[in-house]
């Protein structure tokens, strides 16, 4: 049995795409198969493979998933160990002409056109998805993202570690927006995939609910006030009950009691496994300091209601670190006294008082200190693609050159192949 903060469990999600083009190239069949070990398994939806890491499939036939098999203890050294895995991927994906693809949306793929499910075991879930949701949309079909995993003990500190969650999730898009693009333009938005996540799900709104969890505390309460709203919502379109399961569930955080852990989805995947491992190092700092009452005590925390935090997750989902948050009882929540900050520097605060002191945790430093420079992924695509910085307000109107949009992206490519931070072309 683990407690807070004695593991984490990490999922970082690419796209295939072709090497010339850099179009959606749905074969993660055809690269699970190439390292298949049992013939009578040709197309197995997970494998273990090598410094810990196991790939997978997902929904979408051009997604890959790469996860830690097991929890590890710490961060440290993790990122390398997906990053020599991306290596070997890309090392079987070079003679089918293909590569992978970081950032949680691709910037012009057609869901409706080029959507193509995985069509091997565990085909039903996906079917059933589809039938119920249809997921030639961009909130099924063009998205990746990561998923940490935290886990708990038993119901008390179940309850501790929710309202920690809750209470820093709004401000997690701030510096993980990494999807400014869809359907080939800039949308004025930060973080696309957020922005349709939160409806892909309208035959049952329960699914995902408003993004933000629900306060509730116990598993009894978790399960009467979340879970089976949901279920019951579903019953009529999935009167087998294919789906009635708790990864169901599409809130931002998910309670994942049948491994006492709760799983963090709204994290957009950056450009390397270096930063997305310094995000998880950052915000399970913050979240062990929250979990301690270092600047708000958990009674406090817990009585925090859906829709102020949701208003703050909007305004970051539009505005990544740029967001203005003027809510002072949820800046105070995080020891900040001010009228008002960006997301950004209440980010720099959080950082500021939770930074490791151990060598081994330090290699977080580096890609934290960039993001908070130079500014979530998405602002510094968005850099890259207009040259200058634009008003919200006008970015959806701009005119971009689709050589250009190649270039940029082919840039981004590069990065997670190569282990590197992007700044620009």
């Amino acid at each position: 049995m683990l407690h807070l903060f004695q593991a984490f469990g990490v999922e970082l999600e690419y796209m295939i795409v072709r090497d010339r083009s850099l179009d959606v190239f749905p074969a993660t069949d055809q690269l699970l198969h190439a390292v298949a070990p049992d013939p009578a398994e040709p197309y197995p939806t997970e494998l273990e493979r090598e410094h810990g890491i196991s790939w997978s499939n997902e929904l979408a036939l051009h997604v890959v998933e790469l996860k830690t098999t097991d929890p590890v203890p710490r961060f440290h050294g993790l990122a390398d160990r997906f990053q020599r895995n991306i290596a070997d991927i890309h090392a079987r994906l070079r003679p089918l002409g293909a590569r992978l693809m970081p950032a949680a949306m691709h910037p012009w793929m057609n869901p409706f056109g080029e959507m193509k499910l995985w069509p091997h075991d565990y085909s039903p879930v996906y079917e059933a998805f589809n039938r119920i949701f249809d997921c030639r949309g961009h909130g099924w079909a063009n998205l990746q993202s990561v998923h940490l995993n935290l886990p708990f003990a038993d119901d008390a500190e179940f309850a501790r570690l929710h309202a920690a969650i809750r209470l820093l999730l709004p401000i997690l898009p701030a510096v993980a927006a990494s999807s400014p693009m869809m359907d080939g333009r800039l949308t004025g938005l930060m973080d696309n995939r957020l922005d349709v996540y939160q409806s892909n799900a309208r035959k049952a709104p329960a699914v995902s609910g408003r993004v933000i969890p629900e306060p509730v505390y116990s598993r009894a309460d978790y399960e009467r006030v979340i879970l089976n709203a949901i279920y019951q919502e579903l019953e009529p379109h999935d009167p087998a009950g294919t789906l009635r399961y708790e990864w169901a569930n599409a809130r931002g955080a998910i309670a994942r009691f049948d491994r006492n852990a709760i799983e963090i989805r709204v994290l957009d995947v950056q450009e390397c496994p270096a930063a997305d491992i310094a995000l998880c190092t950052a915000i399970a700092g913050v979240l062990q300091a929250t979990v301690g009452q270092r600047w708000s005590e958990t009674y406090t925390q817990q009585a925090w209601a859906v829709e102020p935090l949701r208003a703050i997750f909007l305004d970051c989902v539009r505005d990544a670190d740029a967001a203005v948050i003027t809510d002072t009882a949820y800046l105070r929540a995080f020891g900040l006294n001010a009228e008002q900050a960006t997301a950004g520097e209440l980010w720099s605060h959080l950082i500021a008082c939770t930074r490791p002191v151990s060598d081994e945790d330090d290699d977080a430093r580096l890609p934290i200190e960039f993001i908070l420079h130079h500014g979530a992924l998405a602002r510094r695509l968005t850099r890259a693609l207009v040259d200058h910085d634009l008003p919200r307000t006008r970015l959806a109107g701009v005119d971009l050159d689709r050589d250009r949009v190649s270039a940029v992206y082919r840039s981004l490519c590069d990065c997670l192949e190569h282990g590197t931070m992007f700044l620009g072309i």
